[in-house]
C-alpha cells in the first residue's frame, strides 16, 4: 500500500497524473453509481481543447552560408546562390482532454452536481485555466452543485476568496448556499477528508471516502512498482514536509535506515 495516510505526493509526478486523474474519475463513478440509483445516474463527460505550447526550445541557428563563384565585372552570368536549410521548431498546440463527472436526474436529465478533479492545466496560466474558470463561473450562477477536488500542490488554485494555505483541498459548493461554500483543506501528512455529496435538498447525501478510493486505486494500478521513493517527489516539497516524508519512508523501509542520521558514517 501507499506509505502515506492521505495523498501520496509522488502521484503528482507529471508523467503519472493523467493516468491517475482518469482512473480516479472512473473509480468515483463506479463508487457513486449504485448509491445514486434509481433517481440519479452518473456520467463521465469530456472536454477537449488545444492548449498553447510553452517552453519551446529552438534548434541552434547557424549563419546562413552563400555558395557561388566570384563574378568578373560586367559578366552577365547570374551566380548560383544556395542557402543551407535551418532546422527550426514550430509551436504545435497540444490537444488536451479532461474528464469530469455529472450527476443527472433520470426523469428530467437535469444536471444536479458536477464533480471536477483539477488538472495541471486548470492551475497554470493559459487556455486550459481560462476555459475551466469560465465553466466554473457559469456553474456557480446556476442551480447545479459543484464539487472541486484539488490534489495538486503546484500551480494556483481557481479563484476562491478567504482560502487558507494548504497542499490540497476539496471544495463543496451547494447552490442554495452561494456565495458561501465548504472548503476542506489538508496537507501531505493528513488523511484525505471524506465529504458529503450534494444532491436535491430532499435527498440523503452519500458520503464520499476519497482517501479510500485513492488508496485502493494505488494498489490496483501497481503504482508502488513505478515509484522510486528514494528520490524526491516532483514537484518538490517544502523543507518541513520533506523532513516528515523522509522519516515516514525510512520507517516503512522505502529508504535506507530510520531518520536522516542513518545515512551518516
Amino acid at each position: 500500500p501507499t506509505p502515506f495516510p492521505g495523498m501520496d505526493p509522488y502521484l503528482e509526478k507529471p508523467s503519472f497524473w493523467p493516468n491517475i486523474h482518469s482512473r480516479l474519475i472512473v473509480a468515483l463513478a463506479d463508487e457513486l453509481g449504485p448509491k445514486l440509483r434509481p433517481r440519479y445516474y452518473i456520467a463521465v463527460e469530456e472536454r477537449t481543447y488545444l492548449n498553447e505550447p510553452t517552453g519551446i526550445s529552438f534548434a541552434a541557428r547557424p549563419d546562413v552560408s552563400v555558395v557561388g563563384e566570384s563574378v568578373a565585372p560586367y559578366d552577365v552570368t547570374v551566380p548560383t546562390r544556395k542557402i543551407s536549410p535551418v532546422i527550426v521548431e514550430l509551436p504545435i498546440p497540444d490537444e488536451i482532454t479532461e474528464t469530469y463527472l455529472q450527476i443527472q436526474e433520470v426523469d428530467s436529465g437535469r444536471v444536479v452536481t458536477v464533480i471536477e478533479i483539477l488538472s495541471p492545466a486548470n492551475k497554470r496560466p493559459g487556455r486550459g485555466r481560462n476555459i475551466y474558470e469560465r465553466k466554473r463561473l457559469y456553474l456557480l450562477g446556476t442551480l447545479t452543485h459543484l464539487v472541486e477536488i484539488d490534489l495538486l500542490r503546484a500551480g494556483t488554485p481557481p479563484t476562491t476568496f478567504n482560502r487558507p494555505e494548504s497542499h490540497y483541498a476539496i471544495l463543496v459548493s451547494r447552490s442554495q448556499r452561494r456565495p458561501q461554500a465548504d472548503l476542506l483543506p489538508f496537507n501531505v501528512p493528513q488523511p484525505i477528508p471524506a465529504f458529503s455529496l450534494p444532491l436535491q435538498k430532499e435527498d440523503e447525501e452519500p458520503e464520499v471516502d476519497l482517501g479510500r478510493l485513492l488508496h485502493e486505486l494505488y494498489d490496483r494500478a501497481g503504482y508502488d512498482l513505478r515509484i522510486d521513493y528514494t528520490q524526491e517527489p516532483d514537484p518538490p516539497l517544502d523543507e518541513e514536509t520533506a523532513g516528515w516524508v523522509d522519516t515516514i519512508l525510512r520507517e516503512k523501509g522505502l529508504r535506507g535506515g530510520v531518520g536522516k542520521e542513518a545515512d551518516q558514517p
